[in-house]
């Protein structure tokens, strides 16, 4: 434990390298968990819009941008940035009624533009183009569902990365934009009934409109909607609420063949859910109240369960129940008791089934995780029989389209060395051969230069952790190489290979190497694989984590000197937690919006969903691991002559999904604790973006700006010179 203190002395004052702002503390918010006294001195910080805040966040950057501004390579890296992220970029074809429709970008255009097109020969017209939307770039396109016929599309809107969505719809043979305008939407799917007429959609309670975007109140209460084509959203019918669980949320999807409403019921960010349906033939396909919904599967979310599609009343599921890689089973929703399941497609015992889709009427497309590499079969759906192998070199498919009325389907494979490549599949054609429709270029990039390994080292206790390398061929282990370490390690997410520019400007310019740890909390294994990093056993993934620098140092990849880690909300909060417990294992750290306030994550926007993973920390048995770990409660003055590594957090202020006080908190605790100690010469800074959110619909030039900021950090920081 450390112990706080207000106020700052005049010898702190003189010793403070970076001159930090002072950052008022208030000593009296105290409280006592587990016989312990916690401070929150900087709970001030949790309020996003006040002047104080607002003066804090310009404090900040006043102090770190001119010193990124400053950085070396600042320049050459934000110009070979912009120079070889121009590249195209494609999404896979997608069929909707009888037309084409495909995500392009140019290359450094701020968003993707969605196309549409007659065929797949003809030429291509713009339908949706965000870039229309703000001078700046902030206005995002999100998810996109089309009617069934194709001549409509649901479309949301997201503002300054903010995750609350307006939800407008396009008629696709005029482009014109109706009058329907759906808002307080987050977190939400669109399923269109099959009369085209309307569709499904989740929405939340109308919050404070002066802070939306940048509120940290908890959102709460997410209601099941049915919206008719040219009503007003006040007349949008209400179809499903659970009152007693407000923090539970919802998804929807349509069968087939349009009968069937399938209902999604998750309960915070864990993979597993509840699983019910509503037959609309019995209500004549009027929806017009509260749906009444049967169960298919309705345990206590002990497993997942994924509609893949249905035979009549036989419903196809890919699941984990009795299958921690997941298997696909049959169930019959007129028995739907556990004991009337049955296999169709079993679990592997090693490989993780990611994805299926069902394509060609009596075929199914499976995607499965091979240590952590993708691998595609297909079989049949009546029976589950393996048809063939779809033949991948070693990485992702990152995309996937085709419905199964369909006898064609897209997938878009990705590695470490390749940006993408878009095959085609006529299933009509025996033998049944995958052809290249789309190959991604990027201009001054030789992949054949640089090389992927991936390699299996142990952690603490013992257990084979995979990682990928990827470097430049022939290189020396000499341990001077500088190293990026990149882990996740949270949610079931897998961190599989997947190209980016930033990285290889970092092998081809900084004579990097690029490290990727597919740590414990992860899903590259499984239900087991994520479950050995939740709660109680949050550590394994730190472990795991430290383990992998250390593996790079023995192997003489790098050196503690020459050592950056990186990682991103649940990430963000990884790299800061070996910050705290190893800092003498690296030299720089990079945090984006990370989670780093343990004991208040919950009471904040969809914070409360995380408790599956974390724990919640007003339970007494919970908060004896949580307070071990929490990176904000863990900061103290590093022992001998170890210092903190150079730290540069990143966060946004519009960020409503983890909120920006984690970071203001974090930073305004270890600038208190280090002020005035002489050994930490390393600067410990935050990037603080306006107009930003979490991430997603970030715009092209704010993501080279970041970029190029983070990069030009790590160089100052693993004292690395450009090289041409």
């Amino acid at each position: 434990l450390i112990k706080l203190i207000g106020g700052a002395s005049t010898m702190a004052e003189h010793c403070d390298k970076w001159n930090y702002p002072f950052v008022r503390r208030d000593d009296s918010v105290v409280e006592t968990r587990c016989g312990i006294q916690v401070r929150d001195c900087y709970r001030w910080l949790e309020d996003p819009d006040s002047e104080e805040t607002t003066s804090f966040v310009k404090a900040q950057n006043a102090i770190t941008m001119p010193y990124l501004a400053a950085c070396p390579v600042k320049e050459k890296y934000h110009a070979r940035m912009s120079d070889l992220y121009n590249y195209p970029k494609y999404s896979c074809p997608f069929k909707r009624g009888s037309r084409y429709f495909y995500y392009y970008n140019t290359g450094l255009q701020n968003q993707d533009v969605l196309y549409v097109q007659q065929s797949l020969q003809s030429e291509a017209e713009v339908f949706i183009d965000p870039n229309q939307w703000s001078d700046d770039g902030t206005v995002a396109l999100g998810n996109c569902s089309f009617s069934e016929n194709g001549e409509y599309c649901a479309y949301g809107i997201s503002e300054s990365g903010s995750d609350w969505r307006t939800i407008k719809v396009k008629r696709v043979d005029t482009k014109e934009l109706l009058s329907d305008e759906l808002k307080w939407v987050k977190f939400c799917s669109i399923a269109w009934t099959h009369d085209n007429n309307g569709f499904f959609y989740q929405r939340f309670p109308e919050p404070d409109t002066n802070s939306a975007g940048t509120e940290t109140s908890q959102v709460l209460n997410q209601k099941v909607y049915y919206h008719i084509l040219g009503n007003p959203q006040s007349s949008d019918v209400l179809c499903y609420e659970m009152t007693d669980h407000p923090d539970w949320l919802f998804g929807c999807e349509l069968s087939d063949e349009g009968r069937y409403v399938i209902l999604y019921i998750f309960r915070g960010a864990e993979p597993r859910n509840k699983l019910y349906y509503c037959d609309l033939e019995k209500l004549n396909y009027k929806i017009e109240s509260i749906l009444k919904m049967e169960k298919v599967a309705d345990d206590e979310f002990e497993s997942s369960y994924d509609f893949i599609a249905n035979n009549g009343e036989i419903f196809i599921l890919k699941t984990d129940y009795q299958a921690p890689r997941y298997q696909l089973i049959n169930v019959d929703i007129r028995k739907p008791d556990k004991a009337n399941w049955t296999t169709l497609v079993p679990g592997h015992d090693r490989d993780v089934l990611e994805w299926v889709a069902a394509i060609n009427n009596d075929y199914i497309v499976l995607c499965y995780l091979k240590d952590v590499k993708s691998v595609m079969l297909l079989h049949n759906l009546s029976d589950g029989s393996y048809i063939t192998d779809l033949p991948l070199e070693m990485g992702s498919i990152t995309g996937y389209s085709g419905k199964r009325e369909q006898t064609e389907m897209f997938y878009r494979f990705v590695s470490f060395l390749s940006p993408g490549v878009i095959y085609r599949c006529d299933l009509t054609k025996i033998p049944i051969k995958p052809e290249v429709f789309r190959e991604i270029e990027v201009k001054g990039f030789d992949a054949s230069l640089f090389e992927t390994n991936q390699v299996f080292y142990s952690s603490k206790d013992g257990t084979k952790v995979p990682m990928f390398i990827v470097h430049r061929k022939g290189i020396k282990l000499n341990g001077n190489h500088p190293t990026l370490l990149y882990a996740y390690g949270g949610f079931s997410i897998s961190i599989g290979p997947s190209f980016a520019v930033s990285r290889v400007i970092f092998m081809q310019h900084l004579n990097g190497i690029v490290a990727i740890a597919n740590i414990r909390g992860g899903g590259e294994y499984g239900k087991e694989w994520h479950q050995a990093a939740c709660f109680e056993k949050r550590q394994n993934a730190y472990d795991d984590f430290q383990s992998a620098a250390e593996y790079l140092i023995k192997e003489k990849y790098t050196s503690k000197d020459k050592l950056a880690i990186m990682g991103g909300s649940n990430g963000g909060l990884l790299v800061c937690c070996c910050a705290n417990q190893r800092p003498e294992l690296y030299k720089c750290v990079i945090s984006q919006v990370g989670v780093l306030d343990l004991l208040r994550f919950h009471k904040f926007t969809i914070g409360h969903a995380w408790v599956t993973d974390f724990g919640n920390p007003d339970k007494d048995a919970d908060f004896q691991w949580i307070y071990k770990i929490s990176p904000l409660h863990n900061i103290s003055v590093p022992p001998s002559d170890i210092q903190y590594p150079a730290m540069l957090l990143l966060t946004a202020d519009h960020d409503d999904r983890v909120v920006p006080l984690h970071s203001f908190k974090y930073i305004s605790q270890l600038h208190h604790v280090m002020r005035g100690v002489e050994k930490q010469t390393n600067p410990l800074m935050i990037r603080i973006e306006e107009k930003a959110g979490h991430g997603a619909g970030k715009p092209t030039a704010k993501i080279i700006e970041e970029t190029a900021d983070v990069y030009a950090f790590i160089a100052k920081n693993l004292d690395i010179d450009w090289q041409e």
